[in-house]
């Protein structure tokens, strides 16, 4: 069974940062990709930003130029580093790890962690 747990959110003022964190842990063979995703009250799930095992990234309009996503491949990571962060960002956000082949080799998986939320209010 593979599992994705997001952490790293929380209250912060208009103009700040923070960082989130995930991490896929079980018996995981390999992830193909891994993004943020976001979704805000009342709206729907918003694609924040994607990477591949590769290293290769793809953004969202609406984050692009504040957010940066990393992983670390070797320990099924993945980071969010959100700067100049605005009330309209307040959300829940929510990690997805996509193309993940267990460690039996049968199949990929879809695994969607259950989110953290980020509040912008001052």
């Amino acid at each position: 069974q593979v599992q994705v747990v997001e952490s790293g959110g929380g209250l912060v003022q208009p103009g700040g940062s923070l960082r989130l964190s995930c991490s896929a842990a079980g018996n995981i063979y390999s992830i193909y990709a891994m993004g943020w995703y976001r979704q805000g009250p009342g709206m729907t799930r918003e694609l924040l930003a994607t990477i591949t095992s590769g290293g290769y990234t793809d953004y969202g309009d609406s984050v692009k130029g504040r957010f940066t996503i990393s992983r670390d491949n070797a320990k099924n990571m993945v980071f969010l580093q959100m700067n100049s962060l605005k009330p309209e960002d307040t959300a829940v956000y929510y990690c997805n790890a996509n193309g993940v082949v267990p460690a039996t080799h049968e199949g990929y998986l879809d695994v969607w962690g259950q989110g953290t939320q980020v509040t912008v209010s001052s």
